[in-house]
């Protein structure tokens, strides 16, 4: 539920509300506005007697909150988040946010030269798997702690951010240590041991779409995060399963929009995992902005048919520079820019 605090209200009535719901088993999430303030309580309110808060001092009025994702939703937070990565790159504002880079990290040279050709295409976030969730047990598994020392090398060499994914328990610490953004997979979107593990880091949480999944069930992937305590929560559509073979996943172009109807949060696209196929990458990309979204990920290999990893579906570097360009024009129409 949602305690709004009168106009003028203390900030000793202020805390007093907010203690009095921690007595009574809330999580509790104050907003202070520039007029007013709201207090977010999470938890069980069936034993609550809500006439006792109300007629506690500072107190206006009392909002049930009734979508199931009670801190991704918008009942809460009314207005969209703006994740600050770092000084100067935020994902939710006007500028788009690009993140490049291969599938999976090979070896440090090739995974350098590929940082910073991305980088002179105007990539902003470098991406890379060190621990590579496969679908054969027999494919690349990834470089893992070695990838993880690849990755902070590239940084120091490029300047650029990275953000790589993790997919076991055990691997958060070690990969928090090494990241700025750490990526939960589509199929880790509902393990909710994981995500309640990332919920307690402070680093920013790239949360892909499962690969069936709703909506619903995809945001409320994000409030298990959210509700440990990490609200950088930035969701990433890749694609979901259907009965068509043409591209390897379809892409829910329309999943933008609702979730900015239904969320605060900031939200990307992957269209090289929504297709399977370099040469669709594109047009994907291209509608993925102009449907609204805050930035875009993408692989990029200097040589795809030799990669390790999703080959098929990395574009050359030559054509992520171009691909740049034109989206900056799609950009500029829709009041973004890159």
């Amino acid at each position: 539920m949602i305690i709004i605090l009168k106009e003028g209200a203390t900030k000793e009535q202020i805390v007093n509300v907010e203690k009095r719901l921690i007595q009574l088993g809330f999580t509790t999430h104050p907003i202070y506005g520039e007029v007013k303030t709201v207090i977010g309580a999470i938890g069980d309110k069936r034993d609550v007697n809500r006439n006792a808060i109300m007629l506690m001092e500072g107190v206006e009025e009392i909002v049930p909150i009734m979508l199931p994702y009670k801190l991704a939703g918008k009942e809460l937070y009314k207005e969209p988040t703006i994740i600050k990565i770092a000084q100067d790159i935020e994902i939710g504002g006007p500028k788009l946010i690009i993140m490049a880079g291969p599938c999976a990290i090979e070896g440090e040279t090739e995974f350098i030269e590929i940082a910073k050709k991305v980088k002179q295409g105007g990539a902003h976030i470098l991406r890379g798997g060190a621990y590579k969730p496969r679908s054969s047990p027999y494919s690349f598994q990834g470089l893992e702690i070695e990838g993880l020392k690849i990755l902070e090398r590239a940084r120091c060499e490029t300047g650029l951010l990275i953000v790589t994914e993790v997919v076991d328990t055990r691997d958060v610490e070690t990969i928090d240590r090494y990241v700025d953004i750490i990526q939960i997979g589509a199929r880790n979107m509902q393990n909710f041991r994981l995500l309640k593990e990332v919920g307690n880091s402070n680093k920013p949480v790239l949360l892909k779409r499962g690969l069936a999944s709703t909506i619903t069930e995809w945001l409320m992937a994000a409030e298990y995060i959210m509700s440990e305590g990490n609200e950088n929560v930035i969701l990433c559509e890749r694609g979901i399963r259907t009965y068509e073979p043409s591209t390897r996943n379809t892409m829910d172009i329309s999943a933008i929009p609702v979730v900015k109807e239904l969320s605060h949060l900031p939200i990307i696209a992957d269209p090289s995992h929504a297709t399977g196929h370099a040469k669709y990458v594109p047009a994907l990309a291209k509608a993925a902005v102009a449907a609204g979204a805050d930035g875009l990920i993408l692989e990029v290999h200097q040589d795809p048919p030799n990669a390790m990893s999703d080959g098929e579906q990395s574009i050359r570097p030559d054509r992520f520079i171009d691909l740049l360009f034109e989206i900056s024009k799609i950009a500029q129409a829709v009041g973004r820019s890159l």
